[in-house]
């Protein structure tokens, strides 16, 4: 933790009271400390504190109304290695998940370059509201980090989910944190995403409902970690920008193959988790095909299987991960598909489980490796379903 930049936001809950002993547990451990408040938050702890334990003034205002002189939000967005929000109230968490901007924290969250981390803290019916649940996943699915809240007894008398995260726990998430920060490090990781379009005439094609959003969740769980990733995207509105990222937009499996052939050599790691149409219109018209005849026959060839072709042409020390995404016998399709293709892991999945498959923000997935071992996992946004793969990749390098 030493030298590390931490800015600390602190919203209006009683938890608040608690981050007077984080700030000391984090600089005894050598870390620099800043904090942001909302107004309500200066209700449950005086600025002052905050300001003498940080040791760096207790930003609560745009802008001091003795001197005029401005706080800038956006200085304060790039100063941080991470920018921990606790307590995070229910108020402030719909203000974040909706863009809302009408205090020095919320402008300052929309300015951060840094990773994000959210301890939420509320009353029990509070945290198990839908509505909750809703913003919580969708920070996520923004790349926030979310540290759950615990069981415990509440201000409310009530005991239930809705404690804050203790202070020293919040120290290990850090200190975590920042050792995964660097885990693939002097690594490059090939990752093939989203669907192709295999043209049938210059206005039609045949697809599939992949969005790319479980790629381009892996590709930024990557990046965060330190690696140089190769993204091989087929068509998506999904984004993603990093000085360590190299996007390779492609529409076809042919297009998507050539640059899979070109730079795998380059690859440590491969995850192959593009839905790449098995076939292709063997003839694509020149000109849009007229509405003439009731029916109309496309002979259909076979596509490169670039998955395979990337399993026989690894080396020992590189790693290749597929995915299987099944109808119906998901684990039986998967482990053919993990020795046919010579892979390393596949990564398997079901439409026939709610919340899984195409375009969905949620995923339930397991992994089966090499050497026949099963991890199973539950139903979680693609962002921590991320978090699952990279961790279980982690473990093999």
């Amino acid at each position: 933790m030493k030298g590390k930049r931490i800015l600390i936001g602190i919203t209006g809950g009683i938890a608040a009271y608690k981050i007077a002993f984080l700030i000391r547990l984090l600089k005894k451990q050598g870390a620099e400390v800043k904090c942001i408040m909302t107004p309500a938050s200066s209700d449950f702890i005086p600025p002052l504190t905050i300001a003498t334990l940080s040791e760096n003034p207790a930003y609560v205002d745009f802008w001091n109304k003795q001197n005029g002189q401005w706080t800038n939000h956006v200085d304060l967005g790039l100063w941080p290695d991470v920018f921990i929000i606790a307590p995070l109230t229910a108020n402030t968490l719909a203000k974040l998940a909706n863009g809302y901007c009408d205090n020095l924290l919320t402008a300052t969250y929309l300015s951060a370059k840094c990773p994000v981390i959210v301890s939420p803290a509320m009353d029990l019916d509070m945290y198990a509201h839908e509505t909750t649940n809703n913003n919580l996943n969708k920070l996520a699915s923004y790349g926030v980090h979310i540290m759950p809240a615990e069981v415990g007894e509440l201000a409310s008398g009530l005991v239930g989910k809705g404690r804050m995260v203790e202070p020293e726990s919040i120290v290990k998430y850090l200190t975590d944190f920042f050792v995964t920060q660097k885990q693939f490090d002097a690594k490059t990781i090939l990752i093939t995403a989203g669907p192709t379009y295999e043209y049938i005439d210059p206005v039609r094609f045949i697809g599939n409902f992949s969005s790319g959003k479980m790629g381009y969740a892996i590709a930024d769980e990557f990046l965060k970690r330190g690696a140089k990733v190769i993204l091989i995207t087929g068509p998506t509105n999904q984004t993603l920008v990093h000085p360590n990222l190299e996007v390779v937009s492609v529409v076809t499996a042919e297009e998507m193959f050539e640059f899979v052939r070109s730079r795998w050599v380059e690859a440590n790691v491969g995850v192959f988790s593009a839905a790449v149409a098995d076939y292709r219109p063997e003839q694509m018209e020149t000109s849009k095909i007229k509405k003439k005849d009731d029916k109309i026959t496309i002979n259909l060839v076979k596509n490169p299987d670039i998955l395979a072709w990337a399993g026989k042409n690894k080396t020992k020390d590189q790693f290749l991960v597929g995915f299987a995404l099944e109808t119906n016998n998901a684990l039986e399709y998967g482990k053919n598909k993990l020795k046919l293709k010579n892979l390393n892991a596949i990564v398997i999945n079901s439409l026939a489980d709610p919340g899984a498959g195409f375009a969905a923000d949620t995923n339930k997935i397991s992994i089966l490796s090499e050497d026949e071992q099963l991890l199973d996992f539950d139903l979680k946004s693609k962002a921590d379903v991320a978090v699952d793969i990279v961790n279980f990749i982690n473990t093999k390098q």
